[in-house]
């Protein structure tokens, strides 16, 4: 089937039915196995969102906001919930492995696509390197909890926090691939394992911190004002970050058509109850002062409501833990995403090649483990949080148009679940994802500009002379 074509200057649009067929997503996967039932996929959900936004970013968030940062939890998750049942519409008419990549192929066109690919090397690449370095200060605070000492800071913090590698960074991202290589069936368990313990903590914390509720810790409750909201709610939004990556997932999972929209749905819905209940009680605990710009948060309001360190040793456990998870399944989903672009010849060949043993692309694994363990390493954790969340944001601007186009383009095209009141909740969820992008400030916008013409270069140097789409053979 010829690829369809949009008016005026000529787009490479991917048909849907060529998109499906091409990876076997009503059948067998492109060399993957079907191994992951709802409850898995859930649990991965939850695994490649809670994580270092919750366990470290609050603090920042809390910073911007005050007590008002319930408000910017719940903003973000109004904003994640719009474009979520875009997600879970395209999800469940086009369930591939390449999320919002794919989408944008069957719909906006190989330009926009690449350029959606690109920002996704930001949400689900830069931000493995963000949670690491979450991950490095809670191991910090464990260590501290069982032992009385910490890691020197050279060993611990990159150069921009006084250090000079932040080793503990590397090893998660290593010891997540070393997972990842060797199958879906145990990456799919190791997270699930670990989503049921760091929900368990964090259901933990409530109960410690609300022994300890004052309600003068909420006033003023919006000091701020608006603006300290809305600058709360994009550092929040990073919290959210990763819910989309269920849709990575769209040829490893039992009838993919109902059981993404359903996952996506859950996963969105039990994780902002958890945010909100968790902000709500750090702040009503020790105030927003006492919570602001602290690393390793969660850990010392515990330590200061039960006057010992044993309570804070089992958050920092739990956050080592649910960090840890977060890496393993947002690695997981960028190589799903660099293998479906290697499919259609935009990136080189090795990144498509799955092994005959695991049934996992192993050389991809290494390559994506390799290049985001040296921001890990040396990058300190403000610096990569906002630019991933503008880019994380920029993608699902293109999944809220894409659902509207497909709706227009191929009526036919549809799945188990279709968006009520369609097109006010896509046409909100651009509005929600523009605001938030708003509050990122003019130098993340800068930097966001620079990232989106560097990889607009390398399409028209690499991607558009290769493009399988354009009946050429990739290298």
């Amino acid at each position: 089937m010829s690829p369809l074509r949009l008016p005026g200057p000529p787009h490479r649009v991917k048909d849907p039915h060529q998109l499906i067929a091409e990876s076997g997503a009503d059948l067998e996967g492109h060399g993957l196995k079907r191994t992951m039932g709802l409850f898995q996929l859930v649990c991965f959900g939850v695994g490649a969102v809670v994580g270092t936004g919750i366990f470290v970013g609050l603090s920042d968030s809390v910073a911007k906001a005050g007590p008002a940062v319930v408000l910017s939890f719940a903003l973000a998750a109004i904003t994640c919930i719009f474009t979520a049942l875009s997600f879970a519409e395209l999800g469940s008419a086009i369930p591939v492995s390449g999320s919002s990549y794919s989408f944008a192929y069957a719909t906006l066109g190989e330009r926009v696509a690449f350029l959606v690919g690109w920002c996704l090397l930001l949400e689900y690449g830069v931000s493995v390197s963000a949670v690491a370095v979450g991950w490095s200060q809670y191991v910090n605070e464990l260590l501290s909890s069982l032992f009385g000492w910490q890691l020197p800071a050279a060993l611990s913090a990159g150069p921009g926090d006084g250090g000079v590698i932040n080793l503990p960074a590397v090893i998660v991202v290593m010891m997540a691939a070393t997972l990842l290589v060797r199958g879906i069936r145990e990456s799919a368990g190791a997270t699930a394992a670990m989503a049921v313990l760091k929900i368990t903590v964090l259901v933990m914390f409530c109960a410690i911190a609300f022994t300890a509720f004052e309600h003068g810790n909420l006033t003023p409750f919006a000091a701020h004002g608006a603006s300290g909201i809305t600058a709360g709610a994009s550092l929040a939004f990073f919290s959210y970050i990763g819910f989309d990556a269920i849709t990575t997932a769209g040829e490893e999972v039992k009838n993919p058509r109902r059981n993404i929209p359903v996952a996506i749905m859950i996963c969105i819905g039990l994780v902002t109850v958890l945010y909100c209940a968790v902000a709500l009680a750090a702040i009503g605990a020790i105030g927003p002062e006492a919570v602001s710009d602290k690393p390793a948060a969660l850990s010392l309001i515990v330590n200061q409501v039960t006057d010992s360190t044993v309570g804070g040793g089992i958050i920092a456990f739990g956050a080592i833990v649910a960090i840890a998870s977060v890496v393993l399944a947002v690695m997981y989903g960028q190589t799903r995403i660099l293998m479906s672009m290697s499919r259609d010849g935009l990136i080189p060949r090795v990144f498509e090649r799955v092994s005959p043993r695991t049934s996992t692309p192993v050389a991809n694994t290494w390559i994506v483990a390799t290049v985001f363990a040296v921001p890990a390493a040396f990058s300190s954790l403000d610096v990569v949080v906002h630019l991933t969340t503008i880019g994380t944001l920029a993608t699902m601007v293109a999944v809220n148009i894409a659902v509207i186009v497909l709706r227009r383009r191929n009526p036919e095209v549809t799945g188990f679940f279709r968006i009520p009141l369609h097109p006010v909740g896509p046409v909100l969820g651009v509005g929600f994802c523009v605001y938030l992008m708003y509050g990122t400030g003019w130098r993340t916008w800068t930097q966001f500009a620079v990232f989106l013409a560097v990889g607009a270069v390398v399409y028209a140097g690499y991607g558009r002379s290769r493009s399988r789409l354009a009946g050429r053979s990739a290298d």
